[in-house]
C-alpha cells in the first residue's frame, strides 16, 4: 500500500493576516508566528492540532523578491477573501510518488529554519483537479512543525474534498480515503474542515 496520509492544511489569502485573522475567527484559537520560504516568495502563520497535525496561514510575502517560476499553491492566482484551499499530504517516497502522480509536479528541495523537506509543485504552480489534488511533502529527517508548535486543543475531526470529478480524484489517490477523508461530488470545489475546539464543534472552509 502506497504511503499517503494527511500532514497539513493551509489557508491562503491576499495577506497573511487575512488568512491568519480567517482561521481564528473560525476556530476561536490564536496561532503562532511562521516565517519566510525565500524558494517561493511566500510567509506563513502557524497552528498545532492536538493529532499531530498543523494549520498554515499562507500568503504572497510583499518584502519577497519574485521567484523565477509560479509560486506553489496556484497562489499567484489567488484572490478575494481568505478560504481553506489545500489539504497537503505526505509521503515516504518523494521520487516513487511523482513517478505514481507525475501531475502533481516536480520534487523540490526546500528548508525554512531547521526544517527541511522536498515538496512536489507542478510547473505552472496548478495542481490537478482544480487545486483540490493534496500537494506532495516529504520531511527531512524527524523534525515536522507541529511538534515544535505549543499545543492547542484544537483536534481535527473530518476533511470533505467537494469537487464534481470528486469520485475520480478518490480513485487516483487510492488509500487516502479513510474516515478523516471523504470525497463528495459538488458542483464546484471546496475544501471542508471540521474540528472539536474549547468553543465546541467549528467549521474551516
Amino acid at each position: 500500500m502506497f504511503d499517503l496520509k494527511l500532514d497539513h492544511l493551509a489557508v491562503s489569502g491576499e495577506s497573511r493576516d487575512a488568512a491568519r485573522a480567517h482561521i481564528e475567527e473560525a476556530l476561536g484559537i490564536p496561532m503562532q508566528a511562521g516565517g519566510e520560504h525565500a524558494r517561493f516568495g511566500t510567509h506563513n502563520h502557524l497552528m498545532g492540532l492536538k493529532n499531530g497535525l498543523y494549520l498554515e496561514a499562507i500568503s504572497i510575502d510583499p518584502n519577497a523578491p519574485a521567484p523565477d517560476r509560479p509560486r506553489w499553491f496556484d497562489i499567484d492566482n489567488f484572490s478575494g477573501p481568505p478560504r481553506l484551499t489545500n489539504w497537503i499530504c505526505s509521503v515516504g517516497d518523494m521520487k516513487a510518488a511523482c513517478a505514481k502522480w507525475p501531475d502533481a509536479g516536480d520534487a523540490i528541495a526546500l528548508e525554512r529554519g531547521d526544517l527541511r523537506w522536498q515538496m512536489a509543485v507542478p510547473a505552472s504552480g496548478a495542481l490537478p483537479f482544480d487545486g483540490m489534488f493534496p500537494p506532495l511533502i516529504e520531511w527531512a529527517g524527524t523534525l515536522h512543525p507541529a511538534s515544535m508548535l505549543t499545543p492547542t486543543d484544537v483536534s481535527f475531526k473530518m476533511l470533505t474534498i467537494c469537487h464534481p470529478k470528486a469520485e475520480a480524484l478518490s480513485a487516483l489517490l487510492g488509500s487516502i480515503a479513510n474516515a478523516l477523508i471523504r470525497f463528495e461530488v459538488a458542483r464546484t470545489a471546496e475544501l471542508i474542515a471540521e474540528f472539536d475546539t474549547p468553543h465546541g464543534g467549528r467549521v474551516l472552509r
